[in-house]
């Protein structure tokens, strides 16, 4: 990996940092391509139970695309429409993890950084992180993030009034409105972050991946279908292995030793 991803394994959680300070953590094209081989990396590490998602420093998140020059601002109509297409893979590609993702989020969270934020499983902030679309005010407007973040709000008019008016909002305001998870004091951040994850980590990696798939498939579906769908995983889940180790346990009254299967 170049210096624009640092990836780490704390305590059976992958750890990714978007490594851009200087530029507020804002992608590029090297920081896409290296967040896609970053997911699938850890994906593939069976070592790695769930990840962690964050941005260097204290200030930013991620303040969405790097409009600020290099190479994204050199390319032609065509190329950066290649472009958005590899942030909307990368959105895709974290829908499609086997593992459950947390947002880690300090600063600030803007524009795509917004959406990559959303598109996480869980998002945990600090107090003082600060949330916008202000693309309106550069005379754009965020469609490649607006269907992650229709789908994790509670509230599509505050959604629409965000992205019309380029505004931001605080954390209590954006847990209030469905993006984030928790909100605690920017010091009690990483030990909020671990908590989750050692709790994520204590549950059987096979039925993480079968429940997490479940849950956005079933979202996309009418109820029907769902139903259907959902008796289907539930077979499916009842012929685990460790569904057995899990009943077994609590028969037993002892911890599972899950074994992924």
């Amino acid at each position: 990996m170049s210096e624009t991803i640092i990836t780490e394994i704390r305590s059976q959680s992958g750890w990714i940092i978007l490594n851009r300070e200087e530029r507020r953590n804002s992608m590029n094209p090297d920081l896409l391509r290296e967040l896609l081989a970053a997911l699938k990396d850890f994906e593939e590490n069976k070592e790695v139970i769930s990840l962690v998602l964050t941005g260097a420093g204290e200030k930013a998140f991620c303040a969405g695309m790097d409009l600020g020059g290099g190479e994204a601002m050199q390319l032609g109509p065509i190329d950066r429409h290649e472009l958005q297409r590899e942030f909307v893979s990368l959105l895709k590609a974290i829908k499609e993890l086997k593992k459950p993702i947390v947002a880690r989020v300090q600063g600030l969270a803007l524009g795509g950084g917004l959406g990559l934020m959303s598109a996480c499983d869980i998002a945990i902030a600090a107090e003082d992180a600060q949330f916008g679309t202000p693309e309106i005010n550069l005379g754009l407007f965020p469609y490649i993030i607006m269907a992650t973040l229709m789908r994790n709000t509670r509230s599509s008019k505050q959604l629409l009034e965000l992205m019309l008016t380029g505004e931001r909002i605080s954390a209590a305001e954006a847990c209030e409105i469905g993006f984030v998870n928790r909100v605690v004091e920017r010091e009690q951040l990483d030990q909020a972050v671990e908590e989750m994850t050692q709790k994520l980590n204590a549950k059987s990696p096979a039925i993480l991946r079968l429940g997490r798939r479940a849950f956005y498939t079933m979202r996309d579906l009418d109820y029907e279908h769902a139903m259907e769908y959902l008796s289907a995983m539930l077979a499916l889940n009842m012929q685990a292995e460790d569904m057995i180790e899990g009943v077994s346990a609590f028969m037993e009254k002892r911890e599972p030793n899950w074994q992924g299967k």
